[in-house]
């Protein structure tokens, strides 16, 4: 039995929900950003009719101000954002528990086993599409499909507040003519090897020999061709089943940009404060590290390395973040947004570690840190967070 998969879009959500607390805010264009105050602020979200001026996710206030001199600017309410997700996929949950958020705006849902209840996809589609706007005060684009891939297209397809129906009877008509960059998990890396292949449509792609496209792209060039094929069997996931950590990460994006090395340092401490602890907190180490750089222009540099032993010390995290940033990074280059990941994750009692003598020095100092990492996350969950604060940036030892 084929399945019946739809994936909902919350539109233009932050902007969205800005206006259902200052419903002054639908009167013109409108952005949500993430400094006001700053003309080198970013662009985190718009209204639709900013989007008619042109306004762009991501540009700078000062970009979008000249497109738009008009525009409101409103500061984020993230408190907001996580509650009225939570209102959606309350929403959702009353036809399927089959539900897996997909980001805070978006989720996928299986009604393959409710159709019984509540009628065929579409008809599912057009009540969550009503029940949200008359209910939550949202408006939201729905794809229908019979994979996650075609459904999340389907959403992407046609905004706002629309149901798209792509099945397998029609599906070719509609989705093989589009370029390969409206297929799920086809970023701007892949769609520029893909171009060089002469494959620019998500057609060509599906009709493409499945040993170049591995050759060019590795596993997603597997992915890719099969999500163009119609041949994408991945589930969706439970709303309540539970979810396994893969990568433990934090980002910030500063107020000005960083040229210092102290000022880059302390910013990286603090990241690393946030991953190491967390790491702990699930019982979990790391192998590899990784750092994205950006630029004031919008430029990422991600630089990753293999540890020599897996930890969750925020010393340790931090000493290889700097030193990534340190081979890789320019001295004086101003640094707008800095994100430190944790990958590779192994439970803290399973790292399988076999030491020589030349190890035992290295080896006492991380375990030194790591015992030092756990009693400050004791204090602080005894006493609060702010308890036990860093004096200042950890540096490298000597």
């Amino acid at each position: 039995m084929p399945r019946t998969i739809l994936h909902c879009d919350c539109n233009a959500f932050y902007a969205s929900v800005e206006t259902l607390l200052d419903p002054s805010l639908a009167a013109g264009p409108m952005a949500v950003c993430g400094d006001p105050e700053s003309r080198h602020g970013i662009i985190l979200a718009k209204n639709e009719a900013a989007k008619a001026y042109g306004v762009q996710t991501a540009e700078t206030i000062w970009q979008a101000k000249r497109k738009c001199p008009d525009l409101r600017l409103v500061p984020p309410h993230r408190e907001e954002y996580v509650r009225y997700s939570r209102l959606a996929n309350q929403l959702y949950l009353e036809y399927t528990d089959l539900v897996e958020p997909f980001g805070i705006d978006e989720s996928f849902l299986d009604v393959t086993g409710t159709l019984h209840l509540f009628g065929a996809g579409p008809a599912i589609a057009d009540a969550l599409r009503a029940r949200m706007k008359q209910e939550i005060g949202l408006t939201i684009s729905v794809g229908v499909s019979f994979n996650k891939a075609f459904a999340k297209l389907g959403s992407d397809y046609k905004k706002p507040d629309a149901t798209t129906v792509l099945d397998e009877s029609r599906y070719r008509a509609i989705v093989w003519p589009l370029p390969v960059g409206a297929l799920l998990y086809a970023g701007p890396k892949a769609q520029q090897k893909l171009h060089v292949l002469g494959i620019e449509t998500i057609g060509q792609l599906a009709q493409a020999d499945a040993a170049l496209l591995h050759t060019a792209l590795g596993k997603l060039g597997d992915t890719l061709g099969a999500y163009a094929r119609g041949e994408d069997r991945d589930p969706v996931r439970s709303f309540y089943a539970e979810h396994t950590v893969k990568s433990v990460g934090k980002g910030m994006t500063f107020s000005h940009n960083l040229t210092q090395h102290d000022d880059i340092a302390v910013q990286v401490m603090m990241l690393c404060d946030n991953v190491g602890a967390r790491l702990r907190k699930h019982g979990q180490k790391c192998q590899t590290v990784q750092v994205l750089i950006r630029d004031p222009n919008f430029r990422n540099l991600s630089r990753q390395t293999t540890l020599s032993a897996a930890t969750d010390s925020t010393r340790l995290l931090t000493e290889t973040a700097l030193a990534l940033i340190a081979q890789h990074w320019t001295p004086g280059k101003p640094i707008r947004m800095i994100t430190v990941t944790a990958s590779s994750l192994v439970e803290r009692g399973d790292t399988g570690e076999q030491l020589s003598l030349f190890d035992e020095g290295a080896a006492a100092r991380r375990e030194k840190l790591e015992r030092l990492d756990r009693a400050v996350d004791a204090l602080r969950g005894k006493y609060g967070r702010d308890a036990v604060q860093y004096g200042g940036a950890l540096r490298r030892k000597p």
